[in-house]
């Protein structure tokens, strides 16, 4: 699929995951911001996955900044606004790796944004609620973390969880000189925070892990059931 007002928008099947089972094609997306989807050629493709619900994950003033996806029939929008440290609050000292700084927001956003996260992972649960797609602004950090995590109780390998991430820096060239058009101080100053660098998620994971001993675990921390997980597995992960 392919959009011109849209930059970071894919489908996460075809992974390996539990017991050899692949995760199901056509059933989770992952975005940037769906604003700017306009009518023709970008609408016709979006219309034809079939989105029935869609998980904004931005904040209340980012979505008056900027608007969100238009009403349509068969659509559930959900705005679950994913809690954290603001970042510009943040240091980024001299010496700190930046992967090392991305990880380390990355478990902020599963310790403050965890309401969020649990919303999120249990649509993406709810057989009814597929096709979902999953974004926030540019679809790397919040849908990133999101996006993680489903994988990861899916059984994805953090190697390929990694790997999903990382295909953002390529989407986000687009993002980029689209923004360098219209909003120049979105970027400038800013450029290495478009980067999706493997290291910052293989940080994160080891991070997550380290505190609640699985990705799992930390789902159940949160108020995920054992019941929501197995629907998960069953609905998105290809039959054995």
């Amino acid at each position: 699929m392919s959009f011109t007002s849209t930059y970071n928008f894919r489908d996460v099947g075809g992974y390996a995951g539990l017991d050899g089972r692949t995760v199901r094609w056509r059933r989770l997306f992952r975005a940037d911001a769906l604003h700017r989807l306009t009518d023709g050629p970008d609408w016709e493709t979006y219309a034809a996955l079939g989105v029935r619900t869609v998980i904004d994950l931005r904040r209340e003033f980012e979505i008056v900044e900027h608007g969100r996806i238009r009403e349509y029939e068969g659509l559930s929008y959900q705005n679950l606004p994913l809690r954290h440290v603001d970042w510009d609050d943040v240091p980024h000292p001299d010496g700190v790796d930046h992967e090392r700084w991305l990880a380390d927001r990355y478990l902020n956003f599963a310790e403050d944004g965890h309401e969020a996260l649990r919303g999120a992972l249990s649509l993406i649960a709810d057989p009814q609620a597929a096709p979902v797609v999953v974004h926030c602004m540019a679809g790397k950090d919040r849908t990133g973390v999101t996006l993680a995590l489903a994988l990861g109780l899916l059984g994805v390998s953090d190697e390929d969880i990694a790997a999903d991430y990382a295909l953002t820096t390529t989407s986000m060239r687009g993002l980029v000189e689209y923004l360098l058009k219209t909003n120049p101080t979105a970027v400038e100053g800013n450029e290495h925070m478009f980067d999706s660098p493997v290291a910052a998620m293989l940080l994160f994971l080891t991070d997550l892990r380290a505190r609640h001993g699985s990705v799992e675990s930390y789902a159940r921390t949160i108020g995920l059931t054992v019941e929501q997980v197995a629907t998960m597995r069953d609905h998105l992960l290809e039959k054995s």
